[in-house]
């Protein structure tokens, strides 16, 4: 459906793409065939979404973004301005690997950060938090906030995008939605 959906004019939209009502395209992006977009997404400008890409409904990715084949977003993922996705682990310009992408995919809330670069097979975990600047290169948990190059864990985030601090119970409260979570053993989930 493409009928409910704005399209600045500098923008190009390939045949064969499914793009939900309220979604909109701003300008100099490049959404390319057979990629499947979701409700109220927002692309930015000077975008590229590449074949076969699957984005979730509230996607929100920001300007200088090159989502590329392999890559599936679910729903409420955040993409900072100029952050990076590869998909082929050893490219080489005279090797040809289409067949050879590794995918990625971006759990239910997660954020990455402006610049940040997402090296292909690692899955990003729900609602978790990759800082500026931050090179992922291993699977990240839920909720977990990666920062770094290589990127590592320092904390846990809250779904609102809080620092959680859990205490002597392990249980934390995120400060501004009050919502409780628990962390055992490496692992948090939201109780509350």
């Amino acid at each position: 459906m493409i009928s409910e959906v704005f399209i600045h004019e500098s923008s190009y939209v390939d045949e064969g793409c499914q793009i939900g009502p309220g979604t909109k395209i701003w300008h100099f992006s490049h959404i390319m065939k057979d990629c499947v977009i979701g409700e109220k997404c927002n692309i930015g400008q000077n975008v590229v979404i590449s074949p076969e890409v699957v984005l979730g409904s509230n996607v929100k990715i920001q300007n200088n973004v090159s989502v590329y084949s392999g890559v599936v977003c679910e729903d409420d993922v955040f993409l900072g301005p100029s952050m990076v996705f590869t998909n082929v682990i050893n490219p080489r310009s005279a090797v040809n690997r289409k067949g050879a992408y590794s995918k990625t995919l971006v759990k239910r809330g997660a954020s990455i950060g402006a610049n940040a670069t997402i090296i292909c097979g690692h899955n990003i975990g729900r609602f978790a938090f990759i800082g500026a600047g931050t090179v992922v290169t291993k699977e990240v948990p839920d909720y977990a906030m990666i920062v770094g190059n290589p990127g590592r864990q320092i904390g846990w985030m809250s779904e609102f995008g809080h620092k959680l601090k859990f205490d002597e119970n392990c249980e934390a409260i995120c400060p501004e939605s009050q919502q409780i979570y628990k962390i055992n053993k490496d692992k948090v989930e939201r109780i509350k």
